[in-house]
C-alpha cells in the first residue's frame, strides 16, 4: 500500500505540473495562433485554465494531505510542502479570483468607445497579473518536481 501511495504522490504532482506547462505554454498559445476568432480562442483557453485550476486544487490537496499523513509535523520543515501549498493558493486565487474577473471584463466589451477602452485597459492589467501568477505557479511546480525527484516529500 505504501508503494501505491508513493506512486500516487508522484503521479499527482506530475499530472498537475505537466498540465500547467502543457496548457499554459503549448495549448493556449497554439489556440490563439490557430483560431482566427480571438473571442472564441479566449473562451476555450479560459475553459482549459479552469480545468487546470480544478486539477490543481485536487492534486494540491492530495499532496499536502499525503505529506502531512506520511511525515506529520516534519512535513512543515520540507521545502516541497511549502512549494505545493503556495501553488495550491495560487491555483485557488486564479480559479476563484482572477479567472471570473477576466471573464467578466471580457463580457463587458460594450460598443461605447470610452467604456470599451477602459474595459480593455482593465482586462489587459488583470490578464497580465494572471499571467505572472501562472508563471510563478509553473516555476514553483518545476522546483517541487525536482524536490520530489530527489526524494524530498
Amino acid at each position: 500500500m505504501r508503494r501505491f501511495a508513493d506512486a500516487s504522490y508522484i503521479l499527482a504532482l506530475t499530472l498537475w505540473v505537466g498540465a500547467l506547462w502543457a496548457i499554459g505554454y503549448i495549448a493556449a498559445p497554439l489556440l490563439f495562433a490557430g483560431v482566427a476568432d480571438r473571442l472564441l480562442a479566449g473562451n476555450l483557453a479560459g475553459r482549459m485554465f479552469t480545468v487546470v485550476g480544478w486539477l490543481g486544487l485536487g492534486c494540491g490537496a492530495y499532496l499536502l494531505l499525503f505529506m502531512l499523513l506520511r511525515l506529520g509535523a516534519a512535513a512543515l520543515k520540507r521545502l516541497v510542502f511549502w512549494l505545493v501549498l503556495l501553488m495550491l493558493l495560487l491555483a485557488a486565487a486564479q480559479l476563484f479570483g482572477l479567472q471570473p474577473l477576466i471573464a467578466q471584463l471580457r463580457s463587458e466589451g460594450v460598443p461605447r468607445e470610452l467604456a470599451e477602452a477602459a474595459t480593455k485597459s482593465r482586462f489587459a492589467t488583470w490578464h497580465g497579473v494572471a499571467s505572472v501568477l501562472y508563471l510563478v505557479q509553473s516555476l514553483l511546480g518545476v522546483f517541487a518536481v525536482l524536490g520530489a525527484a530527489r526524494g524530498q516529500r
